[in-house]
């Protein structure tokens, strides 16, 4: 676990930087009828023209420089030609940059065209379950408030809290220690540091929380194929509270 020095948060902000731009980017070319291939290769445009390297490329065998995951794909969806954004769609996009040597990461979920009440109430709670959480991020608090936080405010909406995928320390390397669960209990888990960096990122479903992967050794589906939202941003936790630095 490393906490970062004034150098490494500017290194961090400027990555960041990219991948909120990225985001906002992506945000603007969605539209029914676009391939998430083709969304993948203006996105890594963007990023490339921006100063950065896009991190998911290669990492680990990815195939592709962002994930874009449709509906019942909680995250790591792979980009592709087959796979054609429709009216109701939801789709979380989750991108990574290196700039300098330093990590950025983060997602949102954004809807396709006109989308249904419960998807979109799916959407804002995810958002929202981040915001929840990073209220309990305090230098000295335990990990297990932010996952407790979030949790509890996704189940008391109604909806299911994916247990197999957490957050991570974040810096030079893309995933760093702590995990970061999006669950957990008052008071247990580590305890954080000034300075600590880390990327939060409820993965939310509409349905049961159970989640199994597909034969590409990537992409996550929820088992009960219902709707799913991920939102996430890279944080720095300051003597003052917590800087998001993809916002």
């Amino acid at each position: 676990m490393i906490c970062k020095s004034q150098s490494d948060i500017e290194g961090m902000r400027k990555a960041n930087i990219v991948v909120r731009d990225a985001l906002n980017y992506a945000q603007s070319l969605i539209r029914p009828g676009l391939s998430t291939y083709e969304l993948d290769k203006l996105v890594e445009k963007y990023i490339i023209d921006h100063g950065a390297i896009p991190s998911f490329k290669g990492f680990e065998g990815y195939p592709a420089s962002i994930c874009t995951s449709v509906n019942e794909v909680v995250v790591h969806g792979i980009p592709s030609k087959d796979v054609i954004l429709k009216e109701g769609d939801i789709i979380s996009i989750d991108i990574g940059t290196i700039v300098d040597g330093y990590n950025g990461d983060a997602a949102r979920t954004f809807p396709v065209g006109k989308i249904s009440a419960e998807k979109q109430r799916l959407i804002d709670v995810t958002k929202q379950s981040f915001f929840e959480g990073i209220k309990h991020l305090k230098v000295g608090s335990k990990l297990g408030e932010l996952g407790h936080a979030i949790q509890v405010y996704a189940e008391s909406n109604g909806f299911g809290v994916v247990r197999e995928l957490v957050g991570h320390g974040i810096g030079h390397k893309m995933h760093e220690e702590p995990e970061v669960p999006n669950y957990g209990q008052p008071n247990k888990g580590v305890v954080v540091k000034e300075n600590m960096c880390l990327a939060i990122e409820p993965m939310i479903t509409m349905g049961e929380r159970y989640v199994y992967m597909a034969d590409d050794g990537w992409t996550i589906y929820t088992r009960d194929h219902s709707p799913s939202a991920h939102y996430e941003n890279t944080v720095i936790v300051t003597k003052d509270g917590v800087e998001i630095l993809s916002l």
